[in-house]
């Protein structure tokens, strides 16, 4: 029989639970909530520390990075022994969590929210918080937010100034705010890492733990928010969806302006549903999936549309036309090249690359996996038919579901 353990979140106060004296907290929906914070930073670590101490008892956690010694100045939960090792700031967060409320059930995941999380997995969850450092990865997971009909919380903090904002699919959307120069640029990522580099080489402080503080309050304050939906709607609680909370702290200016962008016919906006699942897997063969898929709905011309990336079979030299093979996405072409010692150096416009965006009865390498294509576990596949658009979940084929309710023995 499974121990139970007290939450340590829930302290007693004259016999009774210090949240329940707050007349709008609902603790079951609280400790029932899946909730992923995507991006495991100076700003992650606030909002992951403030979540598990409000009772918040099941999470994912979503980040590529390791632990650098120029994170622990401002990362509450990082220690000098998992810089020195290079540990995964997933990992290593998931393992504090744990210490701060042993009844936490935490998935770790090491990746990319821009290609390497499934929206079978995001598309369970309750609330989405992003603590993520540019543009691009918000304007990635806004898309996936908004394909799950999923709310999401972003927060953004650079030197002593910050943000948090508040996104619900069918009110305001991320895309939709951006000016022409944001559009121009979304595409170009520099990394937190990078950035503090940088600062660091001209003898500045990036950012400070104390905006990291006062914006992972203000984020974890609002996905609670988001967890009481109909106190929202009472008016007991009032949401930042459709504005934009600033806190300025060099000369201590705070501010709430209005954030509500929300074009129709936005293509960001597209909800992909209904949605049914199948058992096929990312270990299944380009060729097995589109056969089985024909089948299915009937139709030899399906085909399934790369909608966020192109497959990278050659990189083509300009000089004399020769193919270098690649097999690979399109975003893990950058590493290819710069792991070929024949292309490191190499100037852009030197290379240009065959790409296919289309997994079709024509796709040349049906023995391909479509984890080789580059489609990640538990994905929803946009399947296009003639007699329309579908939207298939592959199987859970590692488990997350299993993972996202451990035994808390374990």
């Amino acid at each position: 029989m499974k121990k139970e353990r007290p939450n340590p979140t829930m302290l007693s106060l004259g016999g009774e639970e210090i949240f329940s004296q707050l007349s709008w907290f609902k603790r079951d929906r609280v400790e029932t909530a899946n909730v992923m914070v995507v991006g495991c930073g100076a700003l992650g670590n606030e909002v992951l520390k403030n979540l598990a101490l409000f009772g918040v008892e099941h999470l994912v956690l979503v980040d590529f990075d390791t632990v650098e010694p120029s994170n622990l100045t401002r990362s509450i939960l990082f220690r000098e022994a998992d810089a020195a090792d290079r540990r995964a700031k997933v990992v290593v967060a998931a393992e504090r969590l744990r210490e701060i409320n042993p009844a936490i059930e935490v998935l770790p995941l090491v990746g990319d929210i821009c290609h390497e999380v499934g929206l079978g997995l995001l598309r369970r969850m309750q609330v989405v918080v992003g603590c993520v450092d540019n543009r691009w990865a918000r304007y990635c997971l806004n898309r996936l937010c908004m394909r799950a009909g999923i709310p999401w919380v972003d927060g953004g903090i650079d030197g002593l100034e910050g943000t948090a904002r508040v996104f619900v699919p069918g009110k305001n959307c991320y895309a939709c705010n951006l000016g022409p120069e944001a559009l121009k640029e979304l595409s170009y990522r520099l990394s937190c890492s990078d950035v503090i580099r940088r600062n660091e080489q001209a003898g500045r402080v990036p950012t400070t733990p104390v905006i990291a503080s006062i914006i992972g309050a203000v984020e974890a304050q609002e996905t609670i928010k988001l967890l009481h939906p109909d106190e929202v709607a009472r008016g007991e609680l009032t949401s930042l969806c459709g504005r934009m909370f600033y806190y300025e702290g060099q000369h201590l200016g705070t501010r709430v302006v209005e954030f509500a962008g929300y074009d129709e016919e936005c293509p960001v906006h597209e909800r992909w549903d209904p949605i049914e699942t199948m058992d096929i897997t990312t270990q299944w063969r380009v060729g097995e999936v589109w056969q089985r898929l024909s089948e299915r709905f009937e139709d030899p011309t399906v085909e399934i549309p790369l909608r966020d990336y192109r497959f990278v079979d050659d990189l083509v030299l300009r000089e004399d036309d020769r193919h270098i093979p690649v097999m690979r996405p399109d975003y893990a072409v950058e590493r290819f090249v710069e792991e070929d010692a024949r292309l490191r150096y190499l100037p852009f416009q030197a290379l240009y690359q065959h790409e296919i965006d289309c997994l079709d009865r024509n796709f040349p390498y049906p023995e391909l996996t479509l984890a080789q294509v580059g489609i990640p576990a538990w994905e929803v596949l946009s399947v296009r038919t003639a007699h329309g658009m579908h939207y298939v979940e592959l199987a859970d084929e590692d488990r997350y579901a299993e993972r996202l309710s451990q035994n808390r023995e374990g």
